[in-house]
């Protein structure tokens, strides 16, 4: 049995061996594996393990934990749960301690039983204990108390110094290997055509639930998963960014905005469109529309090798208050407008976020207090958008309309990639894909 599809131990061994380097011989790092958690009664959600947990062992099972002692005889202990025909019955295989052994390339294997007996021996005469503060409050509490039991013996010195993993971890999950861009390919291909298809329903959808269903419907038929929960915002309703009831009627006069994307072995697409429900914008819309485009071309031009992070989020504030000038929904001079944050009352949030196996991944925005420079294989989202309330100062035609563009873009020495370049975006690709 594999642990996950695509699964290559040779990978995640040298994850583990570079953390390992990085905490140093006189640490322990112990990581645990998400908890089953329950939606009501005895039924449970579907299982989706802890990212980290899952980038280091590939295992996507619950109760197993890692732990590392660099500079040991035995580096890499890991338990989880042990072959059990009664159980697997009910709920299906497990890898158990003989599978884990012969595919997850790890030093040692153990039932997850015996952690309590082992585990303070593998944490003894360590300085540093490091593992994810914050994330598995039950696991991280457990830890203290061996530690704290480990004080209590003279056999036995437990580390005096708790450490966060994060920083190092999420640091090393931020560039994307090549197996990795491989998945989110996949996943944004995925996804693309699932946009597509709920493009071409909307045409006689009455419903956003039809939408909804037409994405699930792909991402399942190809074997993945949401990355999140969609979003299917018709009309006014788009203005609410998270808006995630997708029950509502369509109008066929208006916009529907989707927010959507699946996971392929952890990882995810994240991309939106914005469409009108009949097939044909109207020349309000059509305005509107190309100003975020436009904005959003300016953005993906500016996520290069060597620029700033935030440079990429300037470029579509740049671009859109220049529209919304020109329009006539903002008054005065851009470099005004954007000191004063006057843009802010239509377009409230950033412009991209970091992507991977968390649809907002993980890795620090700034260093230092200085945004970061953007390195190869880096992959993020470019998402600007416009959201134009109701005020009695907005021309009619123009209230009650959201707009948002994302695509999912790679940083390569050769520029930008967009992983999502599949789904229809300009005015006349829509139009021409929905008739």
């Amino acid at each position: 049995m594999d642990p996950t599809p695509n699964f290559h131990a040779e990978a995640h061994l040298k994850r583990r061996q570079r953390l390992m380097a990085e905490v140093g011989d006189d640490a322990v790092v112990a990581i645990a594996a998400a908890p089953v958690k329950l939606r009501n009664n005895d039924a449970p959600y579907p299982y989706r393990q802890d990212s980290d947990f899952l980038y280091l062992t590939g295992l996507n099972e619950p109760e197993a934990v890692l732990v590392l002692t660099p500079g040991a005889k035995v580096e890499q202990t890991f338990f989880l749960r042990a072959s059990d025909p009664d159980k697997e019955r009910w709920d299906g295989a497990r890898l158990g301690i003989e599978g884990a052994k012969e595919v997850l390339g790890m030093d040692a294997v153990f039932d997850i039983e015996t952690l309590d007996a082992k585990l303070p021996g593998l944490m003894s005469h360590r300085s540093k204990l490091y593992y994810l503060m914050g994330q598995h409050q039950q696991f991280e509490q457990h830890l203290n108390e061996l530690r704290a039991d480990m004080h209590q013996r003279s056999d036995m010195a437990g580390p005096t110094t708790v450490v966060s993993l994060q920083p190092l971890l999420h640091e090393q999950r931020l560039i994307k290997s090549a197996d990795e861009i491989k998945h989110m390919k996949r996943a944004a291909a995925i996804s693309s055509q699932a946009m597509q298809h709920a493009m071409t329903r909307a045409l006689s959808a009455s419903n956003e639930t039809e939408l909804h269903a037409t994405l699930l419907h792909t991402f399942t038929e190809h074997g993945a998963v949401p990355a999140y929960q969609p979003i299917v915002a018709g009309g006014e309703r788009a203005l609410v960014l998270h808006y995630v009831t997708n029950n509502q009627a369509l109008n066929p006069d208006a916009l529907v905005l989707i927010d959507a994307g699946c996971e392929v072995c952890g990882y995810a697409a994240d991309i939106s469109r914005t469409f009108p429900v009949s097939g044909r914008f109207t020349d309000a819309q059509k305005a509107l529309y190309e100003v975020v485009l436009t904005a959003q071309a300016r953005a993906i031009e500016a996520v290069q090798v060597g620029a700033s992070y935030h440079a990429f989020h300037e470029a579509a504030v740049a671009a859109l208050t220049e529209g919304l000038i020109e329009l006539g929904l903002l008054s005065g001079s851009v470099d005004d407008n954007i000191a004063q944050a006057h843009y802010r009352r239509f377009y409230m949030h950033k412009t991209g976020h970091w992507l991977g196996l968390d649809v907002h991944d993980v890795g620090d925005y700034r260093i230092d207090e200085q945004w970061r420079v953007l390195e190869p294989n880096m992959v993020l989202t470019v998402e600007p958008g416009l959201y134009i309330d109701h005020g009695d100062d907005i021309p009619p035609e123009f209230r009650g309309i959201g707009i948002r563009i994302e695509d999912d873009v790679r940083i390569t020495r050769q520029g930008p990639e967009v992983l999502s370049r599949e789904v229809p975006k300009t005015i006349e690709e829509i139009e021409r894909w929905m008739a």
